[in-house]
């Protein structure tokens, strides 16, 4: 366990479209309760975001499937929310809810929040595990800084929790968009914050998760997951040139197209309703893709996992591309099968 030079990791190589010698894999939540080291560090935690707030622990279930399965890099273990925690509007965890914060939905209630600069002091912890690992990471194995998009923030900070249609978000943005607007923007300058504290203690990608950008029509999906995007990526560049940048837009169908032109982002992430055959074609050409097992096939295993998991090399892995899921590895997923699944994408070559 070292820290040592980028140059050699395949994820920053194929990043760069670099060519590599096999595809670098690693999987969205590849820490979590689908490991049972993971579920006693949990146990002794406490409670999620105490999980989240102390170095020891979150260092050390960042490192977890490391260990066992050799990823070819490694997500800081943290969570999108930690964002609106740290501006003043408090987040619980609980038991079989999920996250709960009180809603803020009026700009009253948006006037109460934190200015960005109480950020860094807050989520000073996150940034000391970002630290961390960048010592005790194996040398090939790339760390990778993250934080939820604006819009998708929003629809928590918004609703009070997660939400099947973010119904009470898009109603604030259909009725007073220019007032919702306000909290888009805080968003925007607290996200490249958040980013920028991970990139200075040494996370050297970053990923931004859009999860509901695909609730959104079209015009919505321009001014509020679009041009967020292109701004983050934009104040990134300014302070890291060089830097990284995978994007997550969930659900956004052919809106990917315009949204990986726009954004000049290095990668573009997968969802599982994706078609591989359909984004070698609109979509690698604009740069490196990353994706899209579905988690339920690496539930299932078997043939199935595998045939599929070939599909999507033998269409996506002769360009530039990372192999991952359409969206984060669930609690019920035997270990096994990742270890099978590590071993497929090991082996395959274009």
């Amino acid at each position: 366990m070292r820290e040592a030079s980028t140059d050699g990791k395949r994820l920053l190589k194929v990043l760069r479209r670099e060519p590599v010698d096999r595809t670098p894999l690693w999987l969205m939540r590849q820490a979590g309760r689908y490991l049972p080291e993971y579920r006693a560090v949990r146990a002794e935690a406490g409670s999620f975001l105490d999980l989240c707030y102390t170095p020891d622990f979150a260092e050390e279930v960042t490192l977890q499937p490391i260990r066992r399965y050799g990823f070819d890099a490694a997500i800081l273990f943290s969570d999108i929310l930690v964002v609106p925690d740290a501006l003043g509007q408090p987040v619980a965890f609980k038991e079989g809810e999920g996250p709960v914060l009180e809603p803020i939905r009026n700009a009253a209630e948006l006037a109460t929040l934190k200015p960005v600069s109480a950020l860094r002091d807050k989520l000073a912890p996150v940034y000391e595990t970002v630290r961390r690992l960048k010592n005790s990471l194996p040398a090939e194995t790339a760390l990778i800084g993250f934080a939820g998009a604006p819009w998708t923030v929003a629809t928590y900070m918004v609703g009070g929790r997660g939400s099947p249609d973010q119904a009470m978000a898009k109603a604030w943005a259909y009725r007073a968009p220019d007032e919702f607007q306000k909290l888009i923007d805080l968003l925007v300058a607290a996200t490249v914050e958040h980013l920028s504290a991970q990139v200075e203690a040494g996370a050297e990608v970053l990923q931004l998760f859009d999860t509901w950008a695909g609730s959104l029509p079209e015009l919505s999906f321009e001014r509020f997951a679009l041009k967020p995007m292109i701004e983050i990526r934009a104040a990134l560049k300014v302070r890291f040139p060089d830097l990284p940048v995978i994007g997550f837009p969930r659900g956004a169908g052919p809106m990917t197209v315009e949204y990986f032109r726009a954004t000049g982002l290095d990668a573009l992430s997968l969802d599982t309703g994706m078609s591989p055959v359909w984004a070698r074609d609109n979509l690698q050409g604009a740069g490196c893709l990353q994706g899209n097992l579905d988690p339920l096939l690496l539930v299932a295993g078997g043939a199935e996992m595998q045939q599929q998991v070939l599909h999507i090399l033998d269409t996506l892995g002769h360009g530039p591309f990372i192999f991952n899921l359409g969206h984060g590895i669930v609690p019920q997923t035997p270990p096994d099968h990742v270890a099978a699944l590590v071993e497929i994408v090991r082996e395959w070559r274009p």
